[in-house]
């Protein structure tokens, strides 16, 4: 159950980095190292729950 809440809290923090509009570009890479991360911790929760069910 805990890992179902972690992987939604990643899809929000997925959702909330997406909708962030900066002109500057060292933010702007900042924000898609922290998209990626998110991206990939999601995968990883998915995969736990698909193995665990």
């Amino acid at each position: 159950m805990r890992v179902k809440i972690s992987r939604k809290e990643s899809k929000e923090s997925r959702y909330w980095l997406n909708l962030i509009c900066v002109d500057d570009d060292i933010i702007d890479k900042e924000r898609q190292k922290l998209f990626k991360e998110a991206t990939e911790l999601m995968m990883i929760l998915s995969t736990i729950i698909r193995n665990s069910q």
